[in-house]
């Protein structure tokens, strides 16, 4: 039995695996974490059978024929690297290093080294599709207001007694070390739930009040809100005349945001959004667990920054029960930036529009997918060649499957690193075996980016020539003669582990650090922002251009600011719903999983789907000015009249390679990866959307 942490999606629970005859065979919760509390998900549960899955990747392979048709002949490593690596070199002579660019999954172990290897290659032009539309949006808006990240304090002795549940559901989707575990711990413990979502999620069914909300409304909602807290003097008093600034410009920004602005807006009842208001500022201490959906919008930043605002109006930062910072347990992964020659910076696609995404004061300075992507179709602003991926698969993950697809065969080089031959990695000229997290080395922080825990895990055992992505990297690296390439992984690993006085093989040995809980840390030296307060105000956004408060726009596509698209298109669409039993697009060969969620769904109310002429259990057509889709039908009363949720990341690899159905059921032909765009991050349209069903 071996103590390790699952990497199975990006949550990080303790868990306990058996190795015998050199395989894993059977993964267990771990105990003594406080983050998943002795328990685990069905994903994590069924890694055995993903390790172990006929279908799986376990030699390199090379494309045979005409790209897409998923045939593939195995090589040796050294035949694949050598020639990727002279192709690769090829191109940063010819065309220059920008003309490759690296993508990647989300909240995967090799991250970081993704971007070292960009850094060192020369390339500004690395992406993840999460930096403009997920979790980055809201690390800058948390560094900006409070010089910070912060996350739910779940594990100190004071519980929360409200919980604000926005766009989040954790119940399915606990990401990072947020784990629903400890949430449902606290909702059972008697913290009163609010949920602000148009579904009623398993999240919000366990909650005293929902807000069902129309997609894309979210900013709205948040500044009227926040009106209600400063004009009912909800707001925490003290904590604001001492702890914060530009609160009179606030309140002066936010005067026209009424309830009855905000009901015809958001449709959610202004007697219902005092209440929420209400309970949040003054049932104390309250935790504002947020979610992606905030930030899948072209006014993410403005959207962002209102719901972050009402934890500094309220006081419930840094104090126990509420959202607190994290620790500096350990040093920040060597990307090696300062490799990177300064004239790459301007040719990173995207950064000179895109300044919280790709300019100096981005978070992790990265390129704008659509540009990215319209760049490998176009050649403009320049081509780009050859693209890299590691457990990435955009043709069901990026924005406008349609145009995804497209790019990808215009490359001359397309190389994929994965688990499984997906529909992605069937257009490859290689693909890859990465490794799963029981053949891997690695360390975690948890919460991450406000971390109260560090975590490591050992490689358990190795599966055909399956290798850890880091070390691909490595190995190419030292092909093209990159800096950094003779560094060992676990050498990174101990050096990032220094501050914390342990080596890698002692963390791994022992399993999990955790910090002492401290709160109120800014009673000393105030909050990391250039005022030392919480900025309700952002003076850095106003240098920047940007506005330095918080307002509303309507989406660029929707029932009001499109009717007449609307009139083809009348229901409003969210993407994205998650399943337990599936991260992203992963885990749909898995046959206890796919069992379980054997159809891609959409799901409607009852009042929605009788007016569109279908029942429970039909399939039907979803359809929006992009595209359609096949889905099957699950009639609910948890989800707003006139919205349509669909389900996210689907395809299906029964049928085999160049049959995947890639198009078939995947919510992003649907969605839109065309501007406008949030001027600061670049974000685009995901939800909120006009759709259209119709029985099949």
């Amino acid at each position: 039995m071996h103590q390790s942490i699952c990497r199975g999606c990006h949550g990080g629970c303790a868990a306990r695996v058996t190795v015998a005859g050199g395989r894993v065979t059977r993964v267990r919760p771990g105990l003594g974490s406080p983050f998943n509390l002795g328990q685990m998900c069905v994903k994590g549960l069924s890694v055995p059978a993903m390790l172990y899955h006929p279908d799986r990747l376990t030699v390199p392979q090379k494309r045979v024929g005409e790209r897409g048709r998923g045939r593939f002949a195995p090589v040796s490593w050294d035949e694949a690297l050598g020639d990727i690596a002279a192709r690769l070199d090829g191109f940063r002579r010819e065309t220059g290093p920008e003309s490759v660019a690296l993508g990647q999954g989300t909240g995967r172990p090799h991250y970081f080294h993704v971007i070292r290897f960009a850094n060192t290659f020369g390339t500004p032009n690395w992406y993840e599709p999460g930096l403009a539309n997920c979790f980055i949006p809201r690390i800058t808006v948390s560094n900006l207001t409070y010089g910070g990240f912060v996350a739910g304090d779940y594990y100190g002795d004071t519980p929360p007694r409200t919980i604000l549940f926005w766009g989040h559901n954790p119940l399915v989707s606990g990401p990072d070390g947020e784990l629903s575990f400890p949430v449902k711990k606290a909702l059972a413990a008697g913290a009163f739930g609010i949920a602000v979502d148009p579904r009623r999620s398993e999240t919000a069914r366990r909650c005293g009040l929902w807000l069902p909300l129309r997609p894309g409304t979210d900013a709205g909602l948040a500044l009227a809100m926040i009106r209600a807290i400063i004009e009912e003097g909800w707001y925490d008093r003290e904590f604001v005349e001492q702890y914060t600034t530009g609160f009179v410009e606030l309140r002066q920004a936010v005067a026209g945001y009424t309830p009855a602005w905000a009901e015809a807006v958001t449709g959610v009842p202004a007697a219902a959004m005092l209440e929420a208001a209400r309970r949040y500022a003054l049932d104390r201490p309250s935790i504002l667990d947020w979610g992606v959906s905030i930030e899948q919008n072209p006014n993410s930043l403005q959207t962002v920054r209102a719901v972050a605002i009402l934890r500094g109006l309220t006081g419930n930062l840094d104090v126990p029960g509420g959202d607190v910072f994290g620790h500096d347990l350990i040093g920040a992964y060597p990307v090696l930036r300062q490799a990177l020659p300064a004239e790459a910076l301007g040719r990173r696609i995207g950064a000179d529009q895109y300044k919280l995404l790709g300019g100096f004061r981005a978070f992790m300075p990265s390129a704008h997918i659509p540009g990215l992507f319209a760049a490998m179709r176009t050649r403009d602003p320049y081509r780009v060649r050859a693209l890299l991926l590691f457990g990435n698969n955009p043709l069901a993950t990026v924005a406008d499957s349609r145009a995804v697809l497209d790019s990808l065969t215009a490359l001359d080089l397309l190389v994929v690193t994965d688990h499984f031959l997906t529909p992605t990695a069937a257009l490859a000229d290689y693909v890859l075996p990465g490794a799963m997290w029981p053949e891997i080395d690695g360390v975690i922080e948890l919460p991450l980016v406000a971390p109260r825990g560090v975590c490591a895990h050992r490689k358990l055992v190795q599966t055909g020539e399956c290798r850890q992505i880091e070390h691909i990297l490595n190995d190419l690296a030292g092909r093209l003669g990159l800096a950094g390439a003779e560094e060992p992984l676990e050498s990174i690993l101990d050096a990032r582990l220094r501050p914390a006085g342990v080596t890698f093989a002692e963390l791994a040995e022992r399993g999990m650090i955790l910090a002492q809980p401290s709160y109120r840390r800014y009673l000393e030296k105030g909050f990391r922002t250039p005022s030392r307060r919480v900025e309700l105000f952002s003076k850095p956004l106003a240098r920047l251009g940007y506005d330095p408060l918080p307002s509303y726009r309507e989406p660029p596509e929707s029932p009001v600011s499109t009717p007449d698209t609307a009139r083809e298109y009348p229901l409003v669409l969210t993407t994205g719903a998650r399943r337990r039993e599936f991260f992203h697009s992963e885990g749909r060969q898995i046959a206890v999983l796919r069992g379980r969620r054997p159809d891609p769904l959409v799901e409607l109310s009852p009042g929605t789907a009788a007016t569109c002429g279908v029942a429970d259990g039909d399939w039907a057509r979803v359809s929006s000015p992009r595209g359609s889709i096949r889905m099957r039908v699950r009639v609910t009363p948890d989800i707003m009249d006139g919205v349509a949720s669909v389900d996210h990341g689907w395809w299906f690899p029964e049928r085999g390679a160049g049959h995947f159905g890639e198009l078939e059921s995947a919510a992003n032909v649907l969605t839109n990866a065309g501007p406008p765009y949030d001027p600061a991050f670049g974000s685009y349209q995901l939800r909120g959307l006009l759709c259209s069903v119709e029985k099949e």
